[in-house]
């Protein structure tokens, strides 16, 4: 399917710091709940990923990742999930977050 470019830009794709990371237990499947800074203007937001194959909470602490801001709040166990993490899989359909190459301020808009 082709969209247009008006259509793309309104996925709102923003930069942001994981600044907590825990386990979430309640998931059906193994996760993280996750919290993640995207500067002044988006604030903190939460988010549960799937993403316990390749990463640890200590791991992501400080790591800068590509997330969809907006999209609805979605309720995912006792979790509001806020924000879509982006990832792509490896050879094994384990999710590998995406992020910048190089450090940039949270809360940039991915263009």
């Amino acid at each position: 399917m082709t969209i247009s470019f008006d259509d793309f830009l309104k996925v709102d794709i923003r930069v942001g710091r994981i600044t907590r990371a825990e386990p979430f237990p309640e998931a059906r499947k193994p996760a993280y709940r996750l919290w993640v800074d995207f500067g002044p203007e988006i604030g903190e937001k939460r988010s549960s990923a799937q993403i316990t194959a390749h990463y640890t909470p200590a791991d992501l602490i400080g790591r800068q990742v590509l997330a969809v801001v907006n999209f609805p709040p979605r309720q995912i166990g006792p979790v509001m999930s806020e924000v879509l993490v982006l990832g792509v899989p490896d050879a094994e359909g384990e999710v590998v977050l995406i992020g910048p190459g190089h450090e940039v301020p949270p809360g940039g808009r991915m263009y």
